[in-house]
């Protein structure tokens, strides 16, 4: 098991006072692995931005710890915590560009302000570097008007790489993003942490962005952490209700259950493009309805579930079911009830 690069112990964080107090976080316990990706989920008002905000401490929390490389952050006198957050960065959904500065000037700003990268050669070079890294490599004098959104997100990527960060935090990074850039996004963070090492932490609403890069991922609902765990866990057994709303947000609803026999398939890993329905009906000669669904693919494999009704013939139903418990990756059991 890789080793912890962040742990956060008993976390609080209250806003206010008296009867306008605001619990915005409750007793959050967390471990974040170096060298992973790890996501934290939640819908609005979960607490996500004030809790990425307080593993760098830019919010203090009220209570509780975090802790960095074995350093504890809440501890630190604001002149040493100022040294100990250049080993973490910070993307943001708004970019936050400097829109008087070119690219290479927007990258070189964090050298600029540290203190310790006075070399204005050095500085450029390793901008130039980090715009290779990202994909712009043509984009040096060009100022953020004349880029796009994703061309923007490349940049503050880039700056935020520059003094060479261990942790890489992504506060709702690819919200302002259409869905192809926002996968262009998702690969370049997917090659940084590969290539890089750089361990990196994804704030989100968005299911697909977890299910696309994270390792791991936490579920925060109204300031508590639900549920955590490797993603595929996650996605197959949903244990609280906050994590059933996220990973199936229409719910396993059937109010009207057909005539014949159902059977239920959970993916815990299956291959992925593996045509199972269709290999049934060509091979065997049996066809099946597919009564609901909620599958997702995360790297190359399958997880979820899927309801089918199995043939009225009893021979043909047995048949099936057969077939269907003999695919690796795949869990399949007759039910009885789905309404729920």
């Amino acid at each position: 098991m890789s080793e912890t690069i962040i742990r956060i112990e008993h976390l609080c964080k209250t806003f206010g006072t008296g009867d306008g107090k605001v619990e915005a976080l409750t007793d959050i316990d967390l471990d974040i692995r170096k060298g992973e990706i790890f996501g934290i989920i939640g819908l609005s008002g979960a607490g996500k931005s004030t809790l990425v905000r307080c593993i760098n401490l830019l919010e203090r929390p009220t209570s509780g710890t975090v802790t960095v490389n074995g350093q504890e952050l809440t501890a630190l006198k604001e002149k040493d915590l100022r040294k100990a957050r250049r080993s973490m960065s910070m993307i943001f959904q708004g970019f936050n560009l400097l829109m008087q500065r070119t690219a290479l000037e927007n990258i070189c700003f964090p050298l600029e302000l540290n203190g310790l990268r006075g070399e204005k050669n050095w500085r450029e070079k390793r901008a130039k570097e980090l715009l290779d890294i990202v994909g712009l490599p043509d984009k040096a004098d060009a100022y953020p008007v004349q880029l796009s959104g994703g061309q923007k997100q490349r940049i503050a990527i880039a700056r935020a790489l520059a003094d060479n960060p261990q942790v890489l935090l992504c506060d709702e990074a690819t919200s302002a993003l259409d869905p192809t850039t926002t996968q262009s996004i998702l690969d370049l963070l997917k090659k940084i942490n590969r290539e890089l090492g750089v361990t990196v932490v994804v704030i989100t609403h968005e299911m697909r962005v977890v299910e696309q890069i994270c390792d791991r991922v936490a579920i925060l609902d109204h300031g508590v952490i639900q549920e955590q765990g490797d993603v595929s866990e996650i996605f197959t057994d949903p244990k609280t209700e906050a994590g059933k709303r996220l990973v199936m947000p229409s719910g396993e609803k059937i109010h009207v259950l057909p005539a014949n026999r159902l059977v239920r398939l959970a993916f815990n890993g299956a291959t992925s493009g593996e045509p199972i329905i269709a290999t049934l009906a060509a091979k065997q000669g049996i066809c099946l309805n597919i009564i609901s669904a909620d599958t997702r693919t995360i790297g190359d494999k399958s997880f979820g579930t899927m309801v089918l009704g199995l043939p009225q013939d009893e021979t043909e139903a047995a048949r099936a079911l057969i077939y269907l418990r003999e695919i690796p990756g795949v869990t399949a059991e007759e039910v009885t009830d789905l309404v729920q």
